[in-house]
């Protein structure tokens, strides 16, 4: 009995599968938080590029017939 626990507490081959179980779940943690930060650009960048395509397309109907334009950015 005496030689069973001393293998059965020097043995470790579970300790890898542990191991790689907590790397996976910090993996996990990083490519979830770094897919929230993206998702929050992205939809930013949209937002921003449809808002400009929205002015230039109003802009354009606020052409007089000189060809000048009322607003500030060129389109």
């Amino acid at each position: 009995m005496k030689t069973f626990l001393k293998t059965f507490i020097a043995d470790e081959t579970g300790a890898s599968a542990a191991e790689y179980a907590l790397i996976i779940a910090v993996v996990g943690v990083g490519v979830g938080a770094a897919a929230l930060f993206l998702g929050a650009n992205v939809t930013r960048a949209i937002e921003g590029a449809g808002s400009d395509v929205y002015e230039c397309s109003v802009d354009s109907t606020a052409t007089n017939a000189g060809g000048a334009t009322n607003g500030t950015k060129s389109c």
